[in-house]
């Protein structure tokens, strides 16, 4: 898929950060799969890191998820935040979601060591709502949203520390989406090595459950 010269592949106009199969594909994601390079300064960034290191430094890396879509990663779930990173947090929601949307109370937290990976899933309806959307710090990486009945249509995006990724819509029920392994790790012809990555992961609410209402961690993205 990436980096095949069968394919004809295209990019966003203006947007180094996002390129697909297609036009069509482009076109019919462009508001429902969203790259914001730079979202977070580097002070910011330094401010979500630093108070996620403790408590993320108390748990193991795992190498069997319980629904199997998961290597080599620690999460936890986190509803307390200094006041920096709520402020960041209020951002990322006015950015990501709409007025109507309620957002899940805890906010997902998942670090994926070096050579972790994240297969192909799409999150299911039971743990998160219409939008997703997700802060990259430490290490770039690539996400790759494939079509679940068109496997030829696809669409990726470079995910760099500091930016803001959104999926709503379409990209989030039609599409699964995945982060590539450190060997599969190209976005078109360019290499991006894989370090740790960690992801700050904000959800609507699903249909019909409640802002408090406990539940099973959600799957990765």
């Amino acid at each position: 898929m990436a980096g095949s010269g069968r394919l004809a592949l295209w990019s966003v106009a203006g947007q180094g950060w996002v390129r697909g199969s297609g036009p069509a594909v482009l076109s019919r994601l462009r508001d429902a799969a969203v790259v914001r390079p730079g979202f977070l300064s580097a002070a910011e960034e330094e401010t979500l890191s630093g108070e996620l290191e403790p408590q993320l430094r108390r748990r193991r890396y795992e190498y069997d998820h319980w629904d199997a879509a998961i290597h080599g990663f620690r999460e936890t779930e986190k509803s307390r935040w200094s006041e920096a990173s709520r402020s960041i947090l209020q951002r990322v929601q006015a950015a990501a979601f709409g007025p109507s949307q309620t957002l899940l109370s805890s906010v997902h937290v998942l670090d994926l060591e070096p050579r972790g990976y994240i297969k192909p899933h799409v999150d299911s309806i039971k743990f998160c709502g219409s939008t997703i959307a997700g802060l990259s710090l430490l290490s770039p990486s690539v996400m790759r949203l494939v079509h679940t009945q068109e496997p030829g249509e696809w669409l990726e995006l470079l995910l760099e520390p500091g930016s803001l990724y959104i999926l709503r819509d379409s990209a989030r029920y039609d599409f699964s989406h995945e982060i590539l392994r450190d060997e599969e790790s190209f976005f078109g012809e360019r290499r991006v090595p894989r370090g740790r990555r960690i992801s700050v992961i904000c959800r609507s609410l699903p249909e019909g459950m409640g802002p408090g209402e406990p539940g099973q961690l959600p799957p990765p993205c």
